[in-house]
C-alpha cells in the first residue's frame, strides 16, 4: 500500500506541474508541441514520396512485360481432321510437352477420354505451339520425309505382308497370354472370344488387312475399340485401346496404325483383345489365329 501511495503521488505531481506549466508559460509549451506534431506529419509526407517513385517505376514495367509475352506466343487453333489423335498433332506440330501437355490445354473440348477426338474438333495449339510456324516453314521440305519412313517401319515391324494381304495386329505377331475359347467365369460368353496378345501399353496397333472402319469409339467392356469389315465380310476387332487414330467410315490398308494398346474397359491389364467375326457385333466371333493363318499370317 505504501508503494502505491508513493506511485500515486509522482503522477499526480506530474499532472499538477504539467497544468501548471501550462497556465504559465502555454505559449512556451503549445510551441514545442507544435513543433513535434509538424515533424510527424512533415515526416509522412516526405517518407510517401521516397516509397512511391520506389513503386512507380515497378509497375509500368511489369505491365510492359504483359503485353510483350502475349505478343510473343498467341494460340493458334487447330481443326480435327480423320485419323487425328492427340500424339501425331503434338509430334505433328511441334508442341512442348508432347499430347499431355495439348490434352490438358483443351480438356474441356476434349472430355474425360483423351483418346477420343472427333473430325471438326477445334483444338488450341497453346503460346508454346505457336513457335511452330517459324519451325514448320523450314522443314517443310522434310515433312514428307518422316511419313515414308513411318510406313516403312510399321511394315517392317508388322511383319511382311502376306500374298493375301494380310498381317500381324501387333508387331512381331506378339505372344498370346489368352487363347480363343479359354473357358471362364468372368466372360459373359462362359469363354474368351477372342485372342490376348501381349503388349505394353502403348505399343502400335495395326489393321490386320485392308477394309472399312464401322466402329471407332467406347465399347463397354472392351474400352476403346475399333471394328474393321473386310473385303471378305468378315470383321476384325481391336478391345482395350489406350488411344484410337481412326474413325468410323476410313478405308484402311494391311498394316495401317489404328490405335495404341493399352487397358481400358473390363482389363486387368495392358494387351491387345483381338477377334474376328462374322458380323460387327459381339457374339459372332469365330477362331481369330486360325483366320490369320487361312491368310497367309505366321502367328
Amino acid at each position: 500500500m505504501p508503494a502505491k501511495g508513493k506511485h500515486r503521488r509522482p503522477k499526480s505531481r506530474s499532472m499538477a506541474r504539467g497544468f501548471a506549466v501550462a497556465g504559465t508559460g502555454g505559449a512556451a509549451l503549445a510551441l514545442p508541441l507544435l513543433g513535434a506534431a509538424g515533424a510527424h506529419a512533415a515526416a509522412a509526407p516526405t517518407a510517401a514520396p521516397a516509397a512511391a517513385p520506389v513503386r512507380a517505376p515497378q509497375a509500368p514495367a511489369a505491365l510492359r512485360a504483359v503485353p510483350a509475352a502475349a505478343a510473343q506466343g498467341a494460340p493458334a487453333v487447330y481443326t480435327v481432321v480423320p485419323g487425328d489423335y492427340l500424339s501425331k498433332i503434338a509430334q505433328d506440330r511441334h508442341l512442348s510437352g508432347g499430347w499431355q501437355q495439348l490434352y490438358a490445354d483443351n480438356r474441356e473440348a476434349v472430355g474425360t477420354n483423351p483418346s477420343l477426338i472427333h473430325p471438326g474438333l477445334k483444338l488450341t495449339l497453346g503460346a508454346k505451339g505457336e513457335a511452330a510456324p517459324a519451325a514448320e516453314s523450314a522443314p517443310a521440305p522434310a515433312a514428307p520425309a518422316p511419313a515414308p519412313a513411318k510406313k516403312s517401319a510399321a511394315q517392317s515391324a508388322a511383319g511382311t505382308v502376306s500374298a493375301a494381304g494380310f498381317v500381324a495386329p501387333v508387331a512381331g505377331g506378339g505372344g498370346i497370354s489368352t487363347q480363343y475359347k479359354t473357358p471362364g467365369a468372368m466372360w459373359a460368353s462362359g469363354y474368351h472370344t477372342g485372342v490376348d496378345f501381349i503388349a505394353s501399353s502403348g505399343t502400335t496397333v495395326r489393321a490386320v488387312g485392308a477394309g472399312t472402319v464401322v466402329s471407332a469409339g467406347w465399347g463397354g467392356a472392351y474400352g476403346n475399340e475399333v471394328v474393321i469389315r473386310h473385303a471378305d465380310g468378315k470383321y476384325s476387332q481391336y478391345g482395350h485401346l489406350s488411344q484410337l487414330s481412326v474413325s468410323v467410315g476410313q478405308s484402311v490398308t494391311a498394316g495401317q496404325t489404328i490405335g495404341l494398346s493399352g487397358s481400358t474397359g473390363n482389363s486387368t491389364g495392358p494387351h491387345l483383345h483381338f477377334e474376328i467375326r462374322t458380323g460387327p457385333s459381339y457374339g459372332s466371333d469365330i477362331d481369330p489365329l486360325a483366320y490369320l493363318r487361312s491368310k497367309g499370317v505366321s502367328i
